[in-house]
């Protein structure tokens, strides 16, 4: 014999109608396991409550736990990973990212990168990386190097960053290059740097871009174009070579502008050339090699 639900005594076979109150018992019962279903779906229930057969309320209460493991929320997104990419002094190496886009890094190098549906974005966190970026005009790429931010849809460009600058240098298409927090420049806002010009970028303030050969061989092939670059901070590239560390140097010498090509396979020997033309020498110290202003 079967009972219909919400009835206290035995029935005639071959089940009964779900009642009113039967339901009302199912909806509560369920509630305590999956929440409390959305008037819609009371109505819903409540409407085909007529055509429901049943032998207990078992039946009836687990359907609407399926009905509320349906309606469960999915889980939330889990926010994507970044990637790290790393070399040490004297090493570079070539990374591919998921959208083929390419990085080249240069020694003494960290880059992150993290993808998402809605863009693409990196960060330099030291050194120098040569980009050339898929082009994806609905996911721009983004990359964020000291007080600069660098937004491209598909390019190719080099960042430099040491202590005191960004350096920027466009290959191919167009690059904005601005800083992050705009106020702090005052009415200096960024710059688009197209290809063929670099700009650089330090305290905040981004400089006028101005042109460059990029059929010239540049840090991948072992050169370097100072373009009145400060010698500290020509110090600290050389430094990623490898090999004998190199002590920044002090100033008045460390803001000593260069200008000039040069090789950067042997960094000893490029500091003392330069070294004859400001009166500097380079000496051995503590197992490397510091500038020493001459007496």
């Amino acid at each position: 014999m079967t009972a219909g639900i919400g009835s206290r005594g035995g029935g005639g076979g071959g089940g009964a109608a779900v009642t009113d109150a039967a339901l009302t018992d199912a909806l509560r019962t369920a509630a305590l396991h999956c929440g409390r279903l959305s008037d819609e779906q009371v109505r819903a229930l409540r409407r085909r409550r007529s055509v429901v057969v049943a032998a207990t309320t078992a039946p009836v209460v687990a359907a609407l736990l399926v009905l509320g493991l349906r309606m469960a929320p999915p889980p939330a997104a889990v926010a994507p990973s970044p990637q790290l990419f790393a070399t040490r002094a004297g090493e570079r190496a070539t990374a591919t990212l998921a959208d083929g886009t390419t990085v080249r890094l240069n020694g003494a190098t960290r880059l992150q990168v993290v993808y998402t549906t809605a863009g693409r974005s990196a960060r330099l966190l030291a050194g120098q990386a040569f980009f050339d970026v898929r082009h994806d005009a609905a996911r721009p790429f983004v990359v964020r190097a000291g007080a600069s931010r660098t937004r491209v849809l598909g390019t190719a460009f080099d960042l430099d960053l040491t202590r005191r600058q960004v350096a920027l240098a466009v290959y191919r298409g167009a690059v904005g290059f601005d800083p992050l927090d705009p106020a702090s420049a005052g009415a200096r806002r960024g710059v688009v740097v197209r290809a063929g010009y670099r700009s650089s970028m330090r305290g905040g303030v981004t400089a006028v871009p101005e042109r460059f050969d990029p059929g010239l061989p540049d840090w991948r092939q072992g050169w370097i174009d100072t373009a009145g670059m400060r010698l500290d901070d020509l110090v600290e590239i050389l430094d990623r070579q490898g090999g004998v560390r190199i002590t920044r140097p002090a100033e008045p010498l460390a803001s000593t502008t260069v200008f000039g090509r040069f090789r950067t396979d042997h960094p000893r020997q490029l500091l003392a050339a330069i070294g004859g033309g400001f009166a500097f020498a380079v000496v051995e110290r503590d197992g490397g090699l510091a500038l020493e202003t001459a007496r």
